[in-house]
């Protein structure tokens, strides 16, 4: 029997996790998109539409392609699906095309949207420009100072980015303050989530507009199937958008979390590796809390990483078994992006980096097996403070 989910239960549950916990004035809403995504998912219009401006317009399918010095420095044969070379620099813009169409389908004029990296915001204010949408993205002040470049991009495309203050001024926060402001705007608005994260039906339809990344592998390798596949995983659309096609496919899934200064200091952003299971953000899934259930902040030099918690249906994947995940530490991450960038042209993201990195630890397992490696996003967002981390080491 199958262990892989084509889709949640009525409950939107994948398993034990999952599920819609949301404020009474949310249910109506959450409701709604769901049925206007299980209507627009099944006609064949509103697909070829999302299809044809992924092609068109965002540059798919992206490059698979081998990378001959990184194979040579690691002694294993190492893949690079480049969703860096999507429009916009990362894989965010598959889901925020989708996300935008499905909004305008519905008859609203308003996107809102949560960011961390801000490459979700750049997709979310992309898309929307291109769609005709007004645009607000709410972003933590830690993140607004550590990717000032994003969020200026974000401005230039029309999109109004709301600092968000309160907790750690991170991914956490910006999602809850997006959350907020949802409930008071939802006749005209549509909330843009960017990851396999928050209430049913987020999780499952952020998949689906993502598989696109697992579909095209599975054509690309034209049957020649690597040993492991791996990505970063933060709330992780970028991992499940690969992991979902590839399941049971005999492929080993590896999922890279963010060990930030180290799991035994509690300052890392691991919610599998370390977390409990709990709810957060409007759904049950493993995530990092204290013995009395308080969200602990999470922390990771990528800020598309530093997130308390995982998608319900990674937890689900960690649970049966689909998958396996492990973390990476902010130094290591550093030394992925050098890696990367010195044997094959290419600056990750720090996300991707964490990823990249991985596969060189554990290089002695994978010896003579074939990887793919998940290149989420590029690293131009992450250059100014890469400089300062290195300023830092001297």
């Amino acid at each position: 029997m199958s262990k892989r989910l084509e889709r949640p239960d009525a409950q939107g549950r994948f398993g034990e996790f999952g599920g819609r916990f949301a404020p009474e004035t949310l249910m109506p809403a959450l409701a709604e998109t769901e049925r206007a995504f299980d209507e627009a998912w099944a006609d064949p219009v509103f697909v070829d539409e999302f299809h044809r401006i992924l092609r068109e317009f965002v540059g798919r399918p992206t490059p698979l392609h081998a990378a001959p010095r990184l194979s040579e420095a690691l002694g294993v044969n190492v893949l690079l699906k480049r969703e860096d070379l999507a429009h916009t620099g990362a894989h965010k813009i598959n889901n925020a095309i989708g996300q935008g169409l499905l909004a305008k389908r519905m008859g609203k004029t308003k996107v809102i949207a949560e960011t961390g990296a801000g490459q979700h915001g750049v997709a979310t204010a992309t898309a929307a420009a291109y769609l005709g949408l007004e645009c607000k993205v709410y972003m933590g002040a830690v993140d607004i100072e550590r990717q000032a470049l994003n969020v200026l991009r974000m401005e230039i495309l029309g999109t109004e980015v709301v600092p968000v203050t309160s907790g750690a001024g991170t991914l956490k926060d910006a999602v809850s303050e997006a959350m907020r402001a949802w409930v008071t705007t939802v006749e005209d608005s549509h909330y843009i989530i960017g990851s396999v994260v928050g209430p049913h039906p987020f999780p499952y339809m952020v998949r689906e507009f993502q598989k696109i990344i697992g579909d095209e592998i599975l054509e690309q390798l034209n049957g020649n199937l690597p040993d492991v596949a791996v990505a970063c995983v933060g709330g992780g659309s970028n991992a499940m958008g690969m992991f979902f096609p590839l399941a049971e496919s005999g492929i080993e899934l590896v999922g890279v979390e963010a060990a930030g200064e180290g799991i035994l200091t509690g300052r890392h952003g691991a919610s599998i590796t370390a977390g409990t299971p709990g709810v957060l953000h409007g759904t049950r899934t493993l995530m990092l809390q204290d013995a009395d259930g308080q969200v602990q902040e999470a922390h990771s030099i990528s800020a598309g990483l530093d997130y308390p918690g995982v998608g319900p249906e990674h937890a689900y994947f960690a649970t049966t078994g689909l998958a396996r995940y492990v973390a990476v530490d902010d130094e290591s991450a550093l030394e992925g992006v050098e890696l990367l960038a010195r044997t094959e042209g290419i600056i990750p993201a720090l996300e991707s980096a964490h990823a990249v990195i991985w596969v060189k630890q554990a290089a002695a397992e994978l010896a003579g097996k074939t990887v793919l490696i998940n290149v989420s996003g590029r690293g131009d967002k992450d250059v100014e403070q890469i400089g300062r981390f290195r300023e830092e080491r001297r």
